[in-house]
């Protein structure tokens, strides 16, 4: 689930925006938002969430139940990494 950010709980302060690893965040109308088409929960970048651990405040930047749940793509293997696995 892509996060989102409440909008009266949101000061603007812009913390968030420059951490977010795929330019999700932005500011529109005076409130930063979350795209969540770009969000990817931080999933290959950081453990945790940089827009929830940049934020100054708690439960301004929460999971968006309402969406469902950023997958990963799955990994490729090479048929040459496919064929060194058959040999071990």
């Amino acid at each position: 689930m892509p996060f989102k950010i409440i909008a009266s709980q949101c000061t603007s302060c812009s913390a968030c925006e420059p951490l977010c690893p795929n330019v999700a965040i932005s500011e529109k109308g005076g409130n930063f938002v979350i795209e969540a088409a770009k969000c990817t929960e931080c999933v290959g970048y950081f453990d945790e969430p940089q827009c929830v651990a940049a934020c100054p405040l708690d439960n301004t930047c929460v999971v968006d139940t309402s969406l469902p749940r950023y997958q990963a793509p799955a990994k490729s293997v090479s048929p040459h990494e496919r064929h060194a696995k058959s040999w071990c």
